[in-house]
């Protein structure tokens, strides 16, 4: 069984979405000794956005010269996360959303043929095998009923972009993290604590 770790803060050892995304694999690693992962930390290796030269290629243009090592390195995020039976990720909010260089991985993985098609019924999620759980942290209060639930578009990004490709992610959680140091002390323990009691399979 293969495990695809994404990391994508960039606060390094102080990152709580890290902290949690390592417990989580810890917690499977326990689970399934034999469970053989890929790590990839988005802020080390980051890959390009896309641009137009990105999009001519994918519909048939011929590939520039220098466009030729980003294009290997968009296959092999994409390759590992075909590969990959359960997928990882430690996901920040950063302005109320992603941060860009996941959203940069995000579009290498989306490609129509391969993680979703379109059909006579609409697009159709071709990923649904896969087991994905996002350990996700976040400055402030965003649930369902807050006064910010609004300006939440990383959960329901992330949960979005997923179920388009056939995936029902799991979620665990660290709110409140900026609001002062007990409240990142309660956030940081809980998220551990789901992590460790984490369905193992």
């Amino acid at each position: 069984m293969k495990l695809l770790h994404i990391d994508s803060s960039v606060l390094g050892p102080h990152s709580v979405s890290r902290q949690v995304s390592a417990a989580i694999v810890d917690r499977l690693k326990q689970a399934t000794p034999s469970l053989d992962i890929v790590y990839r930390d988005l802020t080390q290796t980051p890959l390009a956005h896309l641009s137009g030269s990105h999009l001519a290629v994918a519909q048939g243009a011929p590939a520039p010269a220098e466009l030729g090592p980003d294009l290997a390195a968009g296959a092999t995020a994409l390759d590992e996360f075909l590969a990959a039976d359960i997928v990882v990720i430690g996901a920040p909010m950063y302005n109320f959303t992603i941060p860009s260089q996941l959203k940069a991985w995000i579009d290498r993985i989306v490609v129509a043929g391969k993680t979703f098609s379109y059909g006579a019924n609409g697009p159709q999620g071709l990923a649904g095998g896969k087991r994905v759980i996002l350990a996700i942290s976040r400055g402030g209060y965003y649930g369902a009923g807050t006064p910010l639930a609004a300006l939440e578009h990383l959960e329901t990004y992330l949960r979005g972009v997923f179920g388009f490709i056939g995936v029902n992610p799991e979620f665990i959680i660290a709110d409140g993290i900026q609001v002062g140091p007990e409240h990142r002390e309660k956030a940081l323990a809980g998220a551990l604590e789901a992590a460790i009691n984490l369905r193992a399979a």
